[in-house]
């Protein structure tokens, strides 16, 4: 073999929102072929599966698959849609949390969920993902990399890895589930994060997914020298323009009184989406990609049923069982890193 262990990944997952159950089957289905995953980088939906992953594949007890997908089919999804005293009034609260820019549902529910599978995994803080690598710049040593935008000093922002570069904190001490919650803020949807940093700049952090939803690039080598090992991409993204794929449907208020301009959802939609659109056409970006029909189930469906995210789960695993059936890593070492 070339390389070093050829069962040892590294893995990036994609935003999605609910379709991230798919993900999840893509995951079980690498686990139970044998791949350890090193590291995993993730956005909104991903980075919760990401978060979970990382957290149950440290020391010595690890998270078998059939656990894994037991915990992704149990995700109270339903809980997640808190809304504000203000906006779960009918028709005016979903608007006003639009208008107002705050969102139509706090999130809260989801973050402490999150952190409580984090805590009965034992993981609270970055510095418990932390791994010795040799290979990797210090600030990268996580299992874990959840991505997020800043929508304050306008830029994407890798978590843990910028926390000290743009913000003066300690990586090791902040919270893996504040992380995860920031990358999952769908604008307008989910209410944003607010983090302070040493200077006294408090920033305004949202979904990740508007700069990068499928943040295939994470693990790439600064030095250029081939990869150690394959890093897997796994990717809800959505099939534009079928309408059921709009990351954000029925998010102009102007529908929710009768009215139809869809502006809005097209402009959010494309931003998540548009660059990884175009970065998926890329042959070496392809060639490691594990793509799952997802069309069936929206993004923000949370009222998605048994027989729904079975079926998503179900996808997610034959999308990685055929893609595995065809996959070479020599051959993919060859094609694109090795001199011919």
């Amino acid at each position: 073999m070339i390389g070093e262990t050829p069962l040892k990944a590294d893995l990036v997952l994609s935003g999605g929102g609910v379709k991230g159950i798919g993900l999840v089957g893509a995951l079980v289905a690498l686990m139970e072929a044998g791949y350890a995953i090193q590291r995993v980088s993730g956005t909104s939906a991903g980075s919760v599966v990401g978060a979970i992953l990382a957290a149950g594949t440290r020391g010595a007890e690890q998270l078998t698959p059939d656990e894994v997908k037991r915990l992704a089919m149990t995700v109270p999804y339903r809980k997640f849609l808190d809304p504000t005293p203000i906006t779960g009034i009918p028709l005016l609260g979903p608007a006003w949390g639009v208008l107002g820019e705050e969102g139509i549902y706090k999130g809260d529910f989801a973050h402490d969920w999150i952190r409580s599978q984090l805590a009965n995994l034992g993981v609270r803080t970055f510095g418990d993902l932390a791994v010795d690598d040799e290979h990797v710049l210090p600030e990268r040593r996580y299992k874990l990399v959840v991505t997020v935008a800043d929508v304050t000093t306008g830029q994407m922002v890798r978590l843990p890895w910028d926390y000290h570069r743009l913000y003066g904190l300690d990586p090791d001490e902040q919270p893996v589930a504040d992380a995860v919650r920031a990358s999952m803020s769908i604008p307008f949807f989910f209410q944003p994060v607010k983090l302070t940093s040493t200077s006294g700049l408090t920033s305004t952090l949202v979904d990740g997914g508007l700069l990068s939803n499928f943040p295939i690039d994470s693990f790439a080598r600064v030095d250029h020298k081939p990869p150690r090992w394959p890093t897997f991409g796994v990717t809800v993204l959505p099939n534009l323009p079928q309408g059921n794929d709009k990351i954000v449907p029925g998010l102009s208020p102007l529908r929710w009184f009768g009215g139809s301009p869809t502006l809005l959802e097209d402009l959010v939609t494309t931003m998540i989406v548009g660059h990884d659109q175009a970065y998926l056409n890329q042959p070496w970006v392809s060639a490691r990609a594990i793509r799952v029909d997802s069309t069936d189930v929206g993004f923000l469906d949370f009222k998605i049923s048994q027989m729904q995210m079975d079926a998503l789960y179900e996808r997610g695993h034959q999308a990685a069982e055929t893609f595995l059936s065809y996959w070479n890593w020599e051959e993919y070492l060859k094609s694109y890193w090795l001199p011919r």
